[in-house]
């Protein structure tokens, strides 16, 4: 997809950043045209900190020395709390994250106020990493991995007339997000790989919910070599399983013609 991108013209582009342990990766594309969309992959060294991959990173990818109209950076972390915006209030974000998580050393706390779910999401990013792109790029936007799931699945879940539970799989973990009819019930990232464990924990979440098996919708999507095997097992108990088809979802738009694209990354875009 290179080919499709100027970049004399990188001005007129919005490039957006993942930063996850299990690697890196970056979107660029042209807002006002979907078909000008390039994505590319960085795998990182789990030896190393995340301080030092973004650092290699940085200096190594040529794409990202050019000057941008927009720059996002999101963080795939466990590392991140919720709450309602009716509670939230900006001298208390650091108290009210350390609430929920264990406090640890050199960490920025960061917030993303989300208007079509009415919730806040606060999560941390290590301070170095932080220092490292807000140098590099001074008016990027930071967000949780989490936050444009949320925005983008809070209007879908208002569809129909029954609960709707949306799951993005990773390789080592599973991005949870409950609605009933746009009310979110519960959103949550947990560390879960192969195919008992991601069904065990779906399954248990469905049930703490309370979700009718006949009724209500599960919803899945994600980059694992286990979607078939997990949604073979998954239709043994609920009888609503759908896979999201991203060129569906997408209006068939450039990014999703790409394989390895991270939901997040396309529902952020969704969401601009």
């Amino acid at each position: 997809m290179i080919e499709k991108i100027d970049f004399s013209q990188s001005e007129q582009y919005t490039l957006s950043i993942r930063l996850s342990t299990d690697g890196f990766s970056f979107s660029i594309y042209n807002p006002l045209n979907g078909s000008d969309f390039f994505f590319h992959p960085y795998p990182v060294n789990t030896q190393r900190s995340m301080a030092a991959n973004a650092k290699a990173f940085l200096a190594e990818t040529e794409e990202l020395k050019r000057p941008f109209k927009q720059v996002n950076i999101l963080i795939h972390s466990e590392r991140y709390t919720v709450l309602p915006f009716e509670l939230y209030e900006d001298e208390q974000m650091e108290s009210l994250f350390y609430q929920n998580l264990q406090k640890v050393n050199n960490e920025t706390v960061l917030c993303n106020i989300l208007g079509k779910s009415n919730t806040v999401i606060l999560f941390g990013l290590d301070k170095l990493t932080h220092l490292f792109f807000s140098e590099h790029f001074p008016t990027a936007r930071f967000f949780a991995a989490i936050s444009p799931q949320i925005e983008y699945f809070s209007v879908k879940s208002r569809l129909g007339n029954n609960r709707k539970l949306y799951a993005n799989l990773h390789p080592e973990s599973v991005d949870l997000f409950a609605f009933d009819r746009g009310h979110p019930l519960l959103f949550n990232t947990f560390s879960a790989s192969g195919v008992t464990d991601q069904c065990y924990y779906l399954l248990y979440a469905w049930k703490q919910l309370g979700y009718d098996q006949e009724r209500d919708e599960l919803h899945l999507t994600g980059q694992t070599p286990f979607r078939k095997e997990i949604t073979e097992q998954l239709q043994q108990y609920i009888r609503k399983v759908f896979i999201i088809n991203p060129q569906a979802e997408f209006n068939d738009s450039e990014s999703s013609r790409i394989e390895n694209v991270p939901f997040d990354i396309q529902s952020l875009i969704a969401c601009e």
